[in-house]
């Protein structure tokens, strides 16, 4: 709240806007992790947070929740937060109660000869005349996508003349831009970042993408996106004729030098903006130090002439299309930066194929049993058995894992020292309770387990001046996530509620308990993070069964 109050004295809207966008960018449910199962429930909803600024009557929410409601798009919202606003009558400044008059000043695109990314830039005029511009850079190298964006709280035409005199460049074009084309190639390139893991991010992106997309909402639709080039076999079979005749391929017209070709060309045509003569210094370092080892499943001799093949076609791409001299020399410059890089990767073991892909994901662990030297790479089905193995302790584990349900099982203070014995009391009797009223007996069993190891393993924990609420609340909370019940049977901010405590302590007070039962509190297996069978509740441990059985059954 002391945020919103600076910025709504501040005499332009930016700060406001900004902070919102940022908030909204929060809490958005696109997900991340392609393994990931359904969004964070320690995440707010966007309903969830307006219903609480609707409970707290205060100049400042009354501002957040105009600005959520237009930035969001969502009509219904909007007249939700209207109704209320009126009620409250607070006096807001004009251009907050009017943002939706905001009005498009103009559309600007920039682009470099060797194609790298394009710059589209918006100029906005808020209510009461202040200026706003949207400047978001799209990568075609990365797949045509939204890879930055930044709001900057001046107008158009300045902005442009203060890029043009920091990096006046003459390979760079500045046009005007159809503004429906603008919203497709825009609109485009954000869907196509919100599937790429992992994410692109920065310290504006995705912050203001919220913005963005309320910016490009007042642009009318139906433009033209980007176009892609075509090449079939023909064509790419005269594109290498035509190379391989010509000057600078003198010395290399043999199999080999034609097999890396084909590669090469393969990159220019299937990634990237599908242009093969589009050569740049990044097109050049993707190339040598990701695609061709990664891609390429060839011995060292063959592959370590590359490069070679690649300046001589750099220099027949330039040339055709007329490409200044100085902007050759610096890419072939990057083909004699990466090059040692290159030799040394292509002669080491490396995951390639779909191996490398989910090394690249994070779902190929360094010490599975296969080798990243085997031909054949894992399946997936192997992947996700592997995945449940180490979540639950092990092969032995998880085969004689069953659905037997957890027993009625009393408190062990067997080896829990005599001098916390009180504190830990107080805690097992607000847990208990937690459980008789909201969960169940298994429930209660397995943080009575939780309970008593993480005090018998560090007593310190209760020997320090804490609240046994918020003890009480990490532990249950714990057990929760370890059994998911917070994907559709409970709200956390239903659990924690009914402790009386917030969320962010609950969160923070779990990573001591973790660790003094041997538990990473960031283990990258989610919601089986407690990693023993002793914690899991019948209707859990039946569906890992499922799980097991499905994937062997797919594996076979």
């Amino acid at each position: 709240m002391g945020k919103v109050a600076v910025a709504l004295a501040d005499d332009h809207p930016f700060a406001l806007v900004a902070l919102v966008s940022s908030l909204l960018a929060a809490l958005e449910a696109r997900r991340a992790n392609p393994f990931e199962q359904a969004p964070d429930p320690e995440v707010p909803t966007l309903d969830e947070l307006v219903r609480t600024f609707l409970d707290v009557d205060l100049l400042e929410t009354s501002a957040l929740l105009t600005v959520i409601a237009e930035l969001s798009g969502d009509d219904i919202m909007r007249r939700r937060v209207r109704r209320e606003i009126t009620q409250r009558a607070h006096a807001l400044p004009g251009w907050i109660t009017d943002l939706g008059t905001t009005t498009v000043e103009g559309v600007v695109e920039m682009v470099h000869v060797l194609g790298d990314g394009d710059n589209i830039m918006i100029g906005l005029k808020l209510p009461g005349g202040s200026p706003l511009s949207l400047v978001v850079y799209i990568d075609h190298n990365v797949g045509t996508l939204v890879k930055d964006a930044f709001a900057v709280p001046e107008p158009l035409d300045g902005l442009i003349r203060h890029m043009r005199s920091v990096g006046d460049d003459q390979d760079t074009t500045w046009t005007d831009l159809s503004p429906a084309d603008a919203r497709t190639r825009i609109c485009d390139a954000i869907e196509r970042g919100a599937i790429t893991f992992p994410p692109f991010e920065t310290d504006s992106w995705p912050a203001c993408r919220p913005l963005v997309e309320w910016a490009v909402g007042m642009l009318p639709a139906g433009g033209a996106g980007y176009h892609r080039p075509q090449w079939d076999a023909d064509a790419l079979g005269e594109l290498t004729e035509h190379f391989f005749s010509s000057p600078f391929a003198a010395g290399l017209d043999d199999a080999d030098h034609r097999g890396l070709l084909e590669s090469v060309l393969w990159f220019g045509t299937d990634y990237g903006p599908g242009d093969p003569l589009r050569w740049s210094p990044v097109a050049v370092e993707i190339l040598l130090v990701d695609w061709i080892p990664r891609k390429i499943v060839a011995d060292a001799a063959y592959l370590s002439h590359a490069p070679g093949v690649l300046r001589a076609f750099i220099r027949f791409c330039h040339h055709e299309r007329g490409i200044r001299a100085a902007l050759t020399a610096d890419t072939l410059t990057a083909v004699n930066k990466y090059e040692p890089e290159y030799q040394r990767t292509i002669r080491s073991p490396r995951p390639q194929g779909p191996a490398a892909l989910l090394a690249a994901m994070g779902a190929l662990h360094p010490d599975s049993p296969w080798s990243v030297l085997e031909a054949e790479p894992p399946s997936f089905p192997e992947t996700m058995l592997e995945t449940l193995r180490r979540a639950v302790g092990g092969e032995d584990v998880l085969d004689k894992l069953d659905a037997a349900p957890l027993p009625d099982e009393p408190f062990e203070w067997g080896r829990i020292p005599a001098d916390i014995h009180e504190r830990v009391a107080e805690v097992l009797r607000l847990v208990d309770r937690c459980c008789d009223e909201l969960l169940d007996v298994e429930y209660r069993t397995a943080c009575r387990r939780y309970l008593g190891r993480a005090a018998a393993g560090d007593p310190e924990i209760f020997r320090r001046r804490s609240r046994a609420d918020t003890a009480a609340a990490a532990i249950c909370w714990c057990i929760g996530k370890a059994n998911d019940l917070f994907r559709g049977e409970m709200l956390v901010k239903d659990l924690v509620g009914h402790f009386g405590v917030g969320r962010g302590s609950v969160s923070q007070r779990s990573e001591p308990l973790l660790r003094a039962i041997g538990v990473d509190p960031h283990n990258q297996y989610g919601s089986m993070h407690l990693g023993s069978l002793d914690y899991l509740t019948s209707s859990r441990r039946e569906r890992i069964v499922a799980l097991r059985d499905e994937y062997r059954a797919m594996d076979h």
